[in-house]
Order: structure tokens, then sequence, then C-alpha cells
């Protein structure tokens, strides 16, 4: 009994382990996919959990990026929640295929629904025409409880290459593949005919949801492997001598 009671005290100190090192990574504010082509449309997801085991996630409020703004938004209905779609004035026009942008969508809110303790929700919006003269777009987030406390997701990446506390949704944009500049120019430019459902384009798998999946298999891996050097070292000690 003794040596049970060792082994179970082993494997509860090491899970508390690996979820420790595990949850933070899984539990910011994501877009899913994390990646889409540069020039092109895409349909991506804000993936809210919820943090708190006390509190309930009753909106979630996404700023878009007005240096390189985007023309064509539209956000899927989601049962339960009410959305609000805010286009304001850019600081300054930016030059598009399509003329001169002026106006863009700055924000949209989604409020009057509820993720609980344990769950997530995703916000799903289609969005275009993507730049090509930036590797990536910044989406930070506000996250407001039940109870009044709101977490901003908007810390930029850092410069030493570690985790910040509170990131910003990314999506990483890569270079188009598998059209040429004129194929890529035509699809742009039917695009304003389908300016209020841009057609979606399939994109690469998200780097953060991979990443999280790897930290929390290592984890495991670790837990299995402390629980088997502790077994062997106990097996050992209660081994009678020659």
């Amino acid at each position: 009994m003794s040596f049970v009671r060792r082994a179970a005290t082993v494997l509860a100190a090491a899970t508390a382990l690996t979820v420790g090192l595990a949850l933070p990574a899984l539990a910011h504010v994501t877009i899913q996919p994390g990646t889409a082509e540069q020039g092109g449309f895409t349909k991506v997801a804000f993936r809210v959990p919820n943090e708190r085991d006390d509190a309930s996630t009753v909106k979630v409020e996404v700023a878009f990026p007005t240096d390189h703004p985007l023309a064509f938004v539209s956000v899927k209905p989601l049962p339960g929640w009410d959305v609000k779609v805010t286009q304001g004035k850019l600081p300054k026009p930016v030059k598009t295929e399509y003329g001169d942008l002026e106006e863009a969508v700055t924000k949209v809110v989604w409020s009057g629904g509820k993720i609980n303790p344990g769950e997530f929700q995703e916000f799903e919006v289609s969005m275009g025409q993507l730049p090509k003269d930036t590797d990536s777009l910044v989406f930070p987030t506000k996250q407001t409880y039940s109870k009044g406390e709101v977490v901003d997701w908007s810390d930029a990446p850092k410069t030493d290459g570690t985790e910040a506390e509170h990131p910003a949704p990314t999506l990483k944009l890569v270079p188009a593949s598998g059209a040429d500049e004129h194929g890529s120019m035509a699809s742009a430019s039917a695009a304003p005919a389908a300016a209020t459902a841009p057609s979606v384009t399939p994109v690469a798998a998200a780097t953060s949801t991979s990443d999280g999946t790897a930290r929390l298999l290592g984890g495991a891996g670790l837990v299995v492997g402390v629980i088997g050097v502790v077994i062997g070292a106990l097996g050992l000690r209660r081994r009678p001598a020659a």
C-alpha cells in the first residue's frame, strides 16, 4: 500500500505540473485558422475560451486594423448572440485595387449570449481582400465577464520571442500559392460583385492550435516518464538483497 500511495502522489504532482504548463497556452483568445494567403479572401473564427470558474463571458469586442483595412467584412449569425458591426472613417485613405478606401469596418462586437465556465465559443467572420504588403494582421480583443471584469487581449509579441501575457489574436499572411499574378488579379476583380458574401479561400491549418496540442502531448509524455522512473526506483528499493 505504501508503494501505491507513493506512485499516486507522484502521478498527481506530475499531472498538476503538466496542466499548469499546458493550460496557459490553450486558454488564449486566438484566431482560427491562424494563417491565410495575401491578396485573397478568407473565413476565420475568433476562438474565445472562458477562463473564469465563477463568471461567464458575456461580450466579445474585436478591433479591426485601420493601417491595413479590409474592404469586405461579413459576420456569420450566432444563435443567442447579438452582433454589431461598426464602420468608421480611416485616419487616412488607403489605396486599394478598387480605389481609395476612406471607410472600413473598425470593430465587431458580440453580446447578449454567454460562454459558461469550462466552455469556449467561436465567432466567425468572412473578410478580404487581405493585404499583400504585410505579413500579419492584429485583432486586439476585449473579453467581458458577467462580474464586470474586462480582459484586454492586445499585447504585442515580445522581441525576445517569448509569449506575452495577453497576446492579441494575430492572423499570419503568406504569399499566395497555386496561381500566377494574372490569376490573382482576376479573382480580386470579381470580389466587389460579391461584397456581401465574398468567396472563401481555403487556408493553412492554425499554428497556434498545433503548438498548444504539441505542448499538451509533450506534457503528457513527461508525466509518463516521471511515473516510470519513480516506479523503477521504488522497485529497486524493495528488491531483497542477494
